[in-house]
């Protein structure tokens, strides 16, 4: 039985996760790092308590001591969140051996879902469609790149190098032509080792003009095993996702239904417990190729559950305590969008940015959701990931949950520091998005040397300041703008692009 649950994560997933166990009439346990004592998902637990030391490798990443708080405070389950320790086999392995619930899967199937080399080997022989590549095993740095060079000719270009324990786009490569693949492959090999521990590195076909598509599965231990359908998340820079939705725009039943079949039979091969995340390429031919397995709760996920009823996190808790889940047959109904909010400026690179949230003002209305772990007031630092928040609407078409998410934009007021907010309210507009064409070039298509704003706004410094007077008072808005809209624009609100301007 589960009765108290610590929650090894911070933010925004540690809230998400906080409230889950709060409905389920679970006691909570939060624990947080100095400079996140006065955030908003300390007080959101039943119990916190504060770690020793200031870095995150002294804090969040720190096994021992989390797992001396779990047992200080009774908790007899643990959820890792996203990110982390969230993937660390070890981790699980420890959280087991202390006689405490691990809410994810076995450290078994984290470490060979883990190791994308190993993942490959195992979905081929799972019967689930790879993308044409090769592996290399040797860690020896000569030997691999006589062995890269060699599997290149037979791989063919343009090709991808990926590191073996990647994420994020880490130790990733394109290589375009063979006279750039040994640099390529030293160069990724370093990062890979600096970010994993691990410099191996492996070989994929460059498949361009395809979608990213990933299938969200549940599995309980009473031998049930479904997926909840597909998200699209193609829209991403450095490999970031930024724009995700669900169902896919372009997805016919027959796909839905081999990708899905494919998705749970990945699931089965290494006897998966819990929620998790199978990732494919969906090229323009409707072929389909696994990518890899997350194998933890994933960051898009409350699309799924807003075009499912589902709620997941409630799911793992149960399929936690032993329960089965309690997902009947499922539907898709209607369509959703997420966004995810950074503090970063989207003029200069996606630089990241810090400052404080003077005001935050989410939107509100029927079928918007905000996941948060941040208030009005609070302040970003640069110690951890920049993202703020997650918009997510829903709305019976996806034509519908486009404007939806328009407006909600526009209404979305942040001062204090720089964010994409304007970033995100153009990308609604973009014709590719649109009409559901994108696929994983299209920002680097769209702005190759970095995003510039379509849509000139000035301001009169009189009307920005007393905005932001009215607005952090609750205040009547009111602003002069001037603005030359084009055909792929919506009416645009001043208050979108203030942090752009006024970091």
């Amino acid at each position: 039985m589960v009765s108290k649950v610590l929650v090894a994560n911070r933010g925004e997933i540690a809230c998400r996760i906080l409230r889950a166990c709060r409905e389920a009439g679970l006691a909570s346990v939060a624990i947080y790092a100095a400079n996140d004592a006065k955030s908003f998902f300390v007080e959101l637990a039943d119990e916190a308590i504060a770690l020793e030391g200031d870095s995150i490798a002294e804090t969040y990443l720190n096994q021992r001591q989390i797992l001396e708080v779990a047992e200080l405070t009774g908790a007899d389950a643990l959820h890792p969140g996203f990110g982390f320790l969230s993937e660390r086999a070890d981790f699980a392995r420890a959280v087991s051996q202390a006689g405490i619930q691990w809410i994810g899967p076995s450290p078994s199937a984290i470490e060979r879902m883990g190791d994308k080399m190993t993942a490959r080997i195992t979905m081929r022989d799972a019967g689930v469609p790879v993308i044409p590549g090769e592996e290399i095993e040797t860690e020896d740095e000569d030997e691999a790149l006589i062995a890269i060079e060699q599997a290149s000719t037979r791989v063919g270009y343009p090709l991808l190098l990926k590191a073996s324990s990647g994420g994020g786009g880490k130790g990733m490569r394109a290589v375009e032509r063979p006279e750039d693949l040994l640099e390529a492959a030293r160069s990724a090999r370093r990062e890979a080792l600096a970010a994993f521990g691990d410099g191996r590195v492996y070989l994929e076909r460059l498949l361009t003009g395809s979608k990213h598509v990933e299938i969200q599965i549940l599995a309980d231990r009473h031998g049930r095993t479904i997926h909840l359908g597909e998200r699209e998340c193609s829209v991403q820079r450095r490999h970031q996702k930024v724009f995700e939705e669900a169902p896919c725009a372009t997805m016919t039943e027959e796909i839905r239904s081999s990708m899905g079949k494919a998705a749970v039979a990945a699931a089965m091969a290494v006897n998966y417990e819990g929620a998790g995340t199978v990732e494919f390429l969906l090229a323009p031919s409707g072929e389909f190729f696994f990518l890899e397995m997350n194998t933890r709760i994933q960051v898009e996920h409350p699309v799924t559950e807003l075009v499912t009823g589902v709620d997941i996190v409630r799911e793992q808790l149960r399929i936690a305590a032993g329960e089965p889940m309690s997902c009947g047959e499922l539907h898709i109904r209607g369509h959703a969008i997420e966004v995810r909010l950074y503090a970063e400026d989207a003029t200069q690179n996606f630089l990241p940015a810090i400052g404080p949230l003077t005001v935050f003002q989410p939107p509100e209305g029927p079928g918007i959701r905000l996941d948060t772990g941040v208030r009005q007031g609070d302040e970003v630092t640069p110690n951890y990931d920049p993202m703020l928040a997650k918009l997510i609407v829903w709305a019976p078409s996806r034509d519908e949950a486009l404007q939806r998410m328009r407006r909600a934009l526009d209404e979305f007021v942040v001062l204090g520091t720089t964010t994409n907010l304007r970033f995100l309210r153009e990308l609604c507009d973009v014709p590719d998005v649109v009409d559901g064409s994108t696929d994983t070039t299209m920002i680097d298509r769209l702005w190759p040397e970095g995003w510039t704003p379509t849509l000139p706004i000035e301001f009169e410094d009189g009307a920005l300041m007393a905005a932001a007077v009215a607005e952090s008072a609750g205040l009547h808005r009111k602003a002069s703008v001037s603005a030359t809209p084009n055909e792929h624009s919506g009416p645009v609100s001043p208050f979108m692009t203030l942090n752009r301007r006024y970091p």
